[in-house]
């Protein structure tokens, strides 16, 4: 089936939604299917026509919110820094004054994967500089912040949901100790929120892609000739399964949830773009999570700074999981 052909995406006119971290990789996909649906999206993130870029790649918030627009939805762009108090403030105020009130909030921004190749991801905990276990942290207060200052703005009418982008597997190690207990942490984070919002009609769950489709992570798989290549999926898919549980009048029910991309595509029935329905991905072999994302990065880092030799594009900039 061709990307589109007699898809019926779930209708969420008039629906105000936040995604963070979104001028690019997952964020970016949540933020055009939601567009897709007819929604309202607010477009965080540091990369700007009007400012930097994050470490120099491509997108900004303009750029998908323009997207959004084009597929029948509302983008409105937000250059902000969500470890930034001051950022978080003013878009809780700038959602209140345009729109009033907020009906969805998917919590994707992660900088844990910057700078990563100073030093190998993977590495034991005593080899790891204290700027990636910072990274991390700062990573799960940003989700922490940007969601106390936004929730009040759900509360009023009694409904609302906060998703929160994450990767685990059980008790599995992720192979590197500041990214398992922060992304740990995140799961954990949003049980902690949906036990605090239950009685105020407020849903909260996490939800996991699997290995995401960027052109540069699929290069990166066929140069390392290795990877899950049956569970590889692109942006938009993890954007289709956000779709699917805003628009659920019965999404109250998975509160304090952990939710899986693929499991989802099998419940509500979508497909990729592509057509493909990949399942969910799980941690096999002895490889963990941080050496493969090491070797992605590695191999991404590579296909940037080439680009930037030869003035060509490197293709999406999104890591593997978020």
């Amino acid at each position: 089936m061709a990307e589109g052909e007699g898809r019926r995406p779930p209708r969420l006119d008039g629906t105000v939604a936040v995604v963070t971290g979104a001028s690019r990789g997952v964020g970016r996909g949540i933020a055009l299917a939601l567009g897709e649906s007819g929604a309202t999206v607010y477009v965080t993130g540091r990369s700007s026509r009007t400012g930097e870029r994050t470490e120099g790649l491509p997108g900004t918030v303009e750029d998908v919110a323009e997207e959004i627009t084009a597929r029948g939805g509302t983008g409105i762009p937000v250059r902000c820094d969500h470890t930034d108090d001051a950022d978080n403030r003013a878009l809780a105020d700038l959602v209140r004054e345009r729109h009033g009130r907020l009906d969805l909030l998917v919590n994707n921004a992660w900088a844990g994967y910057e700078r990563s190749a100073e030093v190998r991801f993977d590495a034991p905990f005593w080899q790891q500089p204290m700027w990636r276990y910072d990274l991390c942290a700062a990573s799960l207060r940003a989700q922490y912040d940007v969601t106390r200052l936004l929730v009040p703005l759900m509360l009023p009418q009694r409904a609302g949901l906060v998703i929160g982008i994450g990767f685990t597997d059980g008790d599995t190690y992720l192979g590197q100790a500041a990214y398992d207990v922060f992304k740990h942490g995140s799961d954990r984070l949003n049980r902690a929120f949906a036990a605090d919002l239950r009685k105020h009609g407020v849903t909260a769950l996490a939800l996991h892609p699997g290995f995401v489709r960027t052109e540069r992570v699929e290069a990166a798989w066929e140069a390392l000739s290795a990877g899950p290549a049956a569970v590889l999926h692109s942006v938009e898919y993890v954007g289709r399964a956000v779709a699917h549980l805003a628009a659920d009048p019965g999404v109250s029910e998975r509160a304090g949830t952990v939710l899986t991309t693929g499991d989802l595509a099998e419940e509500y029935g979508f497909d990729d773009v592509d057509g493909r329905r990949p399942p969910a991905f799980r941690l096999e072999g002895r490889m963990t999570l941080a050496t493969r994302m090491d070797r992605l990065n590695r191999v991404a880092a590579a296909a940037t700074a080439a680009a930037a030799t030869t003035g060509t594009s490197a293709g999406s900039a999104g890591t593997g999981t978020p």
